[in-house]
């Protein structure tokens, strides 16, 4: 056997990565050459590691270059996995790291999906300290951020990632391609406990059912799914795609293709967007999913920012992608529930509540009837309130005192 492959990222400014070259043969001994910064402490560790996952993966007779830039053992690994399955396409074979229990949480359909951060999916530098950041969510992007000829190297940096990286309690989003590439992205993650699969570019129903039925097929457990809207199309069938079926957890839209497809510029007042975006919250809404808002792209402009959030939640929405982590912070504050509303909130869930317990169908705040839909608002914005630390846990008890 003879091939030569090569991946990974190499250069003064690569770092928590490594560039691998892999030179299969038919016989000889396995020649290992690897540079590291990190030689005095780990060099030795990290040639037997090389040695025990090209085992693992059938190799035995190679010359193998490394240059190691503080690489973690999981992206070394599938930088290697990646260079060996280029130069033998034939190779089967993996090499899979520890699923580490701080990966192993689940997450709930109804939660908080406020911000969801983007982080580039064959840079596995910005993974390692994300958690420390605070969003909901942390998209781990195997679509636009990845160039074509770096998909199969960075689809399996993310498969270890997501046995091995600590989001704490975030939930562990991924982005695949757009069908059918998607499918093959499906088949590398679904078994590793990925909490929500984006559909970029999302059209029809049909896709998001494809979707949600090979990630049964591959092994998910329990994996909801968000469309993203970003074409004309997408828009006209915003209700269909949120109810194609019940993994789908909530609809975004994403305005940088949706405005290319229509043939408009994207401006900051987004009068070319209204109609998708309103599409994209009734669509969501009518089918009882969370409407989530497209990226603010200008990362130095907060007060921009801050308005974009303003805006979106007065048209329904309930989050807002991130391309930095300096923009969680004020998307959470805006989104969180006024004084005035969580006081309002309260006396509106305390009525109901008391009118639940007395068996009572309808709910009286005063002299007036509260409608049901009325309570659902009230109910969740108590809820986002405790969430935000604006409510203690206990804000009943408290409140009788």
């Amino acid at each position: 056997m003879s091939g030569l492959g090569t991946a990974g990222r190499k250069g003064d400014r690569v770092r928590s990565d490594c560039w691998v070259s892999i030179e299969l043969r038919d016989g000889g001994p396995l020649e290992l050459d690897v540079t590291t910064r990190v030689e005095a402490m780990y060099g030795d560790s990290i040639r037997s590691f090389v040695r025990d996952v090209l085992a693992e993966m059938g190799v035995h007779h190679a010359k193998v270059s490394i240059e190691d830039y503080g690489a973690l053992p999981y992206v070394i690994a599938a930088r290697l996995e990646a260079a060996v399955k280029r130069a033998d396409p034939l190779n089967t074979n993996t090499w899979l790291p520890e699923a580490l229990p701080c990966t192993q949480y689940p997450t709930e359909k109804e939660r908080f999906r406020r911000s969801r951060l983007y982080l580039p999916g064959g840079e596995p530098k910005f993974f390692t300290n994300a958690g420390l950041h605070g969003a909901d969510g942390y998209i781990l992007d195997l679509e636009d951020s990845v160039p074509p000829s770096e998909k199969d190297s960075a689809r399996l940096v993310v498969r270890n990632a997501l046995r091995q990286v600590d989001f704490g309690s975030a939930e562990r989003m991924v982005r695949i391609n757009q069908l059918p590439l998607g499918l093959e992205d499906i088949r590398a993650i679904a078994p590793h406990n990925v909490h929500v699969v984006l559909i970029p570019k999302c059209e029809s129903a049909e896709q998001v059912r494809e979707v949600d039925e090979a990630m049964r097929e591959s092994g998910a457990s329990e994996t909801y799914l968000m469309p993203i809207i970003e074409s004309a199309l997408g828009a006209f069938r915003a209700y269909e795609i949120a109810s194609a079926c019940r993994s789908v957890c909530s609809l975004a839209i994403g305005l940088e293709d949706y405005t290319a497809d229509i043939g408009a510029e994207r401006t900051p007042e987004g009068r070319e967007s209204f109609w998708a975006r309103s599409q994209v919250v009734n669509g969501a809404r009518a089918a009882g999913v969370q409407p989530i808002d497209t990226v603010f792209s200008d990362v130095d402009d907060e007060e921009g920012l801050r308005a974009s959030v303003r805006e979106a939640k007065a048209l329904g929405f309930e989050g807002k992608g991130c391309i930095h982590p300096r923009q969680i912070r004020p998307i959470h504050e805006e989104f969180a529930p006024s004084p005035e509303s969580v006081e309002k909130a309260k006396r509106i869930v305390t009525a109901y509540e008391d009118a639940a317990a007395k068996g009572l169908g309808v709910v009286a705040l005063g002299s007036k009837m509260i409608d049901p839909p009325v309570v659902k608002r009230a109910l969740r914005t108590v809820k986002l309130a405790v969430e935000c630390g604006l409510l203690p846990e206990n804000w009943r008890e408290t409140a009788n005192e």
